[in-house]
């Protein structure tokens, strides 16, 4: 069918925009040899997994052991759990999990050390098991350094677990508008990973992989000698937060397109100046900001409510009619995919493909 008949609010993927994105990202860290682990809790899909595999990623990382069993059964063989999981039941799943594929996943205390070996044991298996380090977050994580290389050491001497090397993902960074206040900040993770990489080496304990970056700092993490592998994961949608960010000389990053939509319909023009959009918060993730309406630029998104979005009309634009279709770039792109069973494939203004967002609900 033609994009404009697909019913709405339905979640879209320009496909030449996506497509584009994951060629990209594959041309940008070809040269440097560093490893994409891609972030699956952007998009929630083993389909899309599948595809950035195809364009040179490894595998994926998850945030909960349900998205890790969603991309398991999605044919995803390779998963980092880039989070603390705790309780006895989530980590016996995960350690079945870990017979029929590899499953890595992080620590930052010695008690989770302790459960992950018995969870283990148990099923039967190892583990691989990696130390998150506070990278700068003030997030999760240990101090960087000998505490890190000491819970590194209790890992390492568990006949149940494998230590698998340093998470040290710095998320507040990704949004952090100017380059120069970025590369400040991916400085200083750096150097937090270097010193738990000379504490490791003390007690030598080899470290194979060091993993984090995100979409707003990937390119710092992959030039920066330490990290092995990079977890950007909005790259492939982008949002309209990303889009706030600023590159060299102040202009706005353009490394991606905006591939990931709310198509919504003018379900109101009762009020002069303003219409009303059938999408409204349980449509669109609002934590980052109002939508914008694409390609629209006298048309700004300025209110929700449950299902209702509200338009402002510049005096000088053409109003939209009652029933019309208009793309929404989310502010946040995540929490936005959550919101939708289906995604709805798109190209040039025909539906190609409908993907299930599969990990949808997948919190525990």
């Amino acid at each position: 069918m033609r994009e404009e008949e697909v019913e709405t609010p339905a979640l879209l993927i320009d496909l030449d925009a996506f497509e584009h994105n994951l060629a990209r990202m594959q041309r940008l860290l070809e040269p440097s040899g560093i490893r994409l682990r891609p972030h699956a809790k952007t998009h929630k899909s083993p389909v899309i997994a599948r595809l950035q595999q195809r364009h040179g990623a490894i595998g994926v990382c998850v945030q909960k052991v349900s998205e890790a069993e969603a991309m398991v059964w999605g044919g995803i063989d390779d998963i980092l759990v880039s989070n603390e999981i705790v309780g006895n039941r989530k980590l016996a799943r995960l350690a079945a999990l870990s017979r029929i594929a590899t499953i890595s996943v992080c620590v930052d205390d010695p008690s989770q050390v302790a459960a992950l070996e018995y969870a283990a044991e148990a099923a039967g298996t190892r583990l691989r098991v990696l130390v998150e380090i506070d990278a700068g977050s003030a997030r999760c994580g240990v101090a960087p350094g000998e505490e890190g290389a000491t819970l590194a050491a209790q890992i390492a001497a568990s006949p149940g677990l494998i230590f698998g090397g340093l998470q040290a993902y710095h998320g507040s960074a990704q949004h952090l508008r100017t380059l120069q206040e970025r590369e400040t900040q991916i400085d200083g993770a750096v150097m937090a990973v270097t010193k738990t990489l000379d504490a490791l080496s003390r007690r030598k304990l080899a470290c194979p992989v060091v993993t984090g970056g995100g979409t707003g700092t990937f390119e710092l993490e992959a030039a920066s000698g330490v990290y092995t592998e990079v977890q950007a994961g909005s790259y492939v949608f982008m949002d309209e937060d990303y889009g706030r960010n600023l590159g060299k000389e102040g202009a706005p990053v353009s490394t991606f397109c905006n591939a990931l939509f709310v198509l919504s319909t003018v379900m109101s023009r009762a009020r002069p100046g303003m219409a009303v959009l059938d999408a409204g918060i349980k449509a669109l993730a609002m934590d980052s900001g109002m939508p914008r309406v694409w390609k629209q630029p006298g048309l700004r998104y300025v209110r929700a409510s449950d299902e209702h979005g509200e338009m402002e009309i510049a005096p000088e634009s053409q109003s939209p009619l009652l029933g019309q279709k208009l793309r929404l770039v989310p502010g946040h792109c995540d929490p936005t995919v959550a919101n939708f069973d289906w995604y709805v494939g798109v190209r040039r203004g025909r539906v190609e493909c409908l993907w299930p967002v599969a990990g949808r609900g997948a919190l525990y």
